[in-house]
């Protein structure tokens, strides 16, 4: 299955048959996107060996933040896990090698042909990635308002709910608990509170 907005559609289902690209000014592009799939874990080692082949490759990664032992860190995660953007020139070269490729699964078909990604959605991926580092940042969070129902991630208050009172100072937030039966006010760290679920 291919990642999500990248489904085949018999428009682009055509593979090499599809022809050339019109450039404008009689120029014509034979170069085309085509979708991988590598195998489980394997997109560097694929990313590698297609590359040491000569073929032209995209690999959207995404700069994700967690929590993990009470501290937020940043991770490089691969935007779709298992998939590679592959790009060549089909007069010249062959998708032939690529299925035998270290790493590689297999290619993205619509049918019996492999699957030709249009131009405009790699161009759209690679536009919304960070222009410096080429990584792709999800949302960033936003400040939380006064009222706002929070649960607490990490800490000695993990796993209870509260209401957000105000910032703290440095990495800190003033939330107020129901202790017994009444509203406690608590400080705890920003980065062990969430949004709760509406």
């Amino acid at each position: 299955m291919a990642p999500n907005g990248l489904e085949a559609r018999g428009s682009q289902g055509a593979g090499i048959a599809s022809g050339a690209l019109s450039l404008g000014s009689g120029i014509q592009s034979f170069r085309r996107w085509f979708l991988v799939q590598t195998k489980p874990a394997a997109e560097k080692s694929a990313l590698t060996h297609l590359e040491r082949q000569g073929y032209h490759v995209y690999h959207p990664r995404l700069l994700q933040t967690s929590l993990r032992r009470g501290r937020w860190i940043d991770r490089i995660v691969p935007l779709f896990p298992r998939y590679l953007f592959v790009q060549l020139d089909i007069v010249r070269q062959s998708l032939g090698p690529i299925r035998s490729t270290v790493g590689v699964s297999g290619l993205v078909r619509f049918g019996s042909d492999a699957t030709v990604v249009p131009d405009g959605v790699v161009d759209a991926l690679m536009r919304k990635a960070d222009p410096e580092s080429g990584l792709h940042r999800l949302s960033e969070r936003q400040p939380l308002q006064r009222g706002t129902r929070v649960s607490i991630l990490a800490g000695v208050f993990e796993g209870l709910e509260g209401i957000f009172e105000r910032e703290g100072g440095a990495e800190r937030a003033v939330i107020l608990l129901d202790l017994l039966g009444r509203h406690t006010q608590v400080c705890v760290r920003s980065a062990f509170l969430a949004p709760s679920p509406a």
